[in-house]
Order: structure tokens, then sequence, then C-alpha cells
């Protein structure tokens, strides 16, 4: 049986970040090259493409975990943030957004003068109350235990950022994983095709020998 030479199961068509599409096998005996080629090494490649495909699946699902819990977190920061600047300016913040600040606790409406009360997290279980005294300089962790100082216009400018880049990478994410998915599917109806393929090639050859086998058996006993 001859052997079937090995390609590339991608196609140059790729989704806008790059994530290769893959064709539908149509014509196994044309995609492999010869009604009697091995399968081997078209089946080793497909499991290939499937193997990078998962691989591809579970970084982006992790990922996209990650965002839609990172995400929460900006907004919430920026949510805080953005009621601070107009506390400074003496301005309540309306009623239906107050209850995203569920660490406030309540104060008298209007009065941008006393200090704030607030709790803050300093463990899962844990968490300390605090006065925060007016000021118009906040901290944000960045990131690798990397905090700075930012003035409130300025980080208010900078978590918006950080929330339209992450709101627009989770999107993308969420459109990778469904084409990667889709990719997944066509491959895994490839290798079905090419198995089958192969399984009914070899019951009608074993079949044409047997006719042969019988048909010289005849013959001889004629």
């Amino acid at each position: 049986m001859a052997t079937a030479k090995p390609k590339t199961v991608f196609s140059d068509e790729k989704n806008p970040r790059g994530i290769p599409k893959a064709p539908f096998i149509a014509d196994v005996e044309e995609y492999i090259g010869s009604p009697d080629a091995s399968i081997e090494s078209t089946m080793k490649v497909f499991q290939d493409a499937l193997a990078k495909y998962r691989f591809m699946d579970s970084s982006l699902t992790q990922r996209r975990a990650s965002l839609e819990q990172k995400i929460p977190d900006i907004r919430k920061t920026l949510d805080m943030v953005e009621y601070l600047q107009e506390r400074r300016e003496g301005k309540s913040k309306a009623k239906d957004d107050e209850d995203d600040l569920d660490d406030l606790d309540d104060e008298e409406e209007g009065d941008a003068t006393k200090p704030l009360t607030t709790t803050f997290e300093l463990n899962d279980t844990l968490y300390a109350e605090a006065e925060l005294e007016d000021t118009d300089t906040v901290y944000l962790w960045l990131g690798a235990n990397v905090m700075l100082s930012y003035k409130i216009p300025a980080a208010i400018t900078l978590l918006k950022s950080k929330l339209d880049a992450a709101q627009t990478s989770l999107d993308n994410t969420i459109e990778d994983l469904e084409f990667l998915r889709e990719q997944l599917t066509i491959m895994e109806v490839n290798t079905a095709r090419l198995y089958n393929w192969d399984v009914k090639r070899r019951r009608e050859k074993r079949e044409r020998e047997q006719k042969a086998v019988t048909a010289t058996s005849t013959v001889v006993t004629k």
C-alpha cells in the first residue's frame, strides 16, 4: 500500500486573530492522493491539528474566565474613583449608582466634608474599617506587585481605557472560542470520514479478494 504524502490540514484562511481555518475534506481519496495510499500519515496530521485546536481552546477558555473575573473588579474600582471625584466636587451620586458601592457605609447626602467611612478587604474573609480623608490622589494596583499613585482624573482615564481594552479582549476571546469550536467539529468530522473511508476500502478489498479466490477455485474444479 502506498504511503500518502503528509500535508498541512490548515488552510490559508484565518480569523482576525490569526487562528487558521480547518477545511472540510469532501473527497477523502482525492485528499490523500491515491485509492491505495495509507491513511496513517494523514490521520496523524488530523490528530495533530485537533490537539492544537484543543490547546488553543483550553488557553482561550482560561483567558475568558480571567477576563470575566477581571472586568467587574475594574468596573468596581472605576465606580469608586468616580464617586471620590464627585464627592470632591460636592456632588451626590445618583441613587441607582449607589447599589454598586457595597463597601461604603451610609452617610448624609450632600455632606462632602466629613471623612468617608469604608471597609476594605484584608483577605477573603477579613475586612477592616477605615476613614478616608478628602484627597485628590488614589493608588491603583497594576499587577506584578506594582502600585502607583494617580490623580483622580488620570486614574479615571486609565481605568476607563483598561475597562475598554478588557471588554474588547473578552469579546474577541468569545468570538475566537466560537470559531475554534467550529474548527474542532470540522476536524472531528474529517477524522471520522477518513477512518470510515479506510474501513470501507479495506472491506471492499477483502470482498474482491474473496471473489477472486472463489473464481479461481471454480475454474480449477472445472
